[in-house]
C-alpha cells in the first residue's frame, strides 16, 4: 500500500452499506444481498472499510462468538486490486480479534481464488477441511469447493 496517500479505517454502519455493497456486487459472482450485509453489523460482528484519498477502496466483515473469530467478508474494488489493500484490510481485522480478545480465527474461500489463499497463507493460515461443492461456480455450471483456514492468535 502505497503510503503516501491519505488512509484510513472507519468502522461500518448503516449509513454506509450503500455504498460497500457497489463493491460487494463487483468483487462476488454471488453476493451477500443488501439485507444479509445489513444484518451483519452491530452484535457479534464487526467491520472496518477501508478510504484512500476519500475514495472507499475495500471492507471486511468479522464475526466474534465465544473466542473464536471468522472472517465473513473481505472485499476490495476490482479497480483497486493489487495495491495492498487486501492485505492492510486483513491486517485491520486482526486488530479488531485481538481486541476481543479472539483466540483463533476462522475464515473460507473458493479453490479457485488462488491469490486470497497466498495472502491468507502468508498471515498464518492453514488449510484444516474442504466442503465439497460449497460455492456455485463462477461460470454458472455445477459448483467449487470451500477451504476452511485457521489461524491461531
Amino acid at each position: 500500500m502505497n503510503q503516501a496517500n491519505s488512509t484510513e479505517f472507519s468502522p461500518i454502519n448503516q449509513d454506509i452499506v450503500e455504498q460497500l455493497m457497489a463493491i460487494e456486487l463487483a468483487c462476488h459472482p454471488h453476493p451477500w444481498s443488501e439485507k444479509t450485509f445489513r444484518s451483519c453489523i452491530d452484535g457479534r460482528y464487526f467491520g472496518d472499510y477501508l478510504t484512500v484519498d476519500n475514495t472507499i477502496v475495500g471492507f471486511y466483515v468479522g464475526e466474534y462468538v465465544a473466542g473464536e473469530s471468522t472472517l465473513m467478508d473481505i472485499c476490495v474494488a476490482p479497480a483497486q486490486q493489487g495495491k495492498g489493500y487486501g492485505k492492510a484490510l486483513l491486517l485491520q481485522f486482526f486488530q479488531g480479534c485481538k481486541e476481543r480478545s479472539t483466540q483463533s480465527i476462522f475464515l473460507e474461500v473458493r479453490a479457485k481464488n488462488i491469490s486470497a489463499q497466498m495472502l491468507y497463507i502468508n498471515h498464518g493460515f492453514s488449510e484444516i477441511s474442504r466442503r465439497t461443492g460449497y460455492y456455485p461456480s463462477n461460470s454458472g455450471f455445477g459448483y467449487e469447493d470451500a477451504i476452511v483456514m485457521s489461524k491461531k492468535l
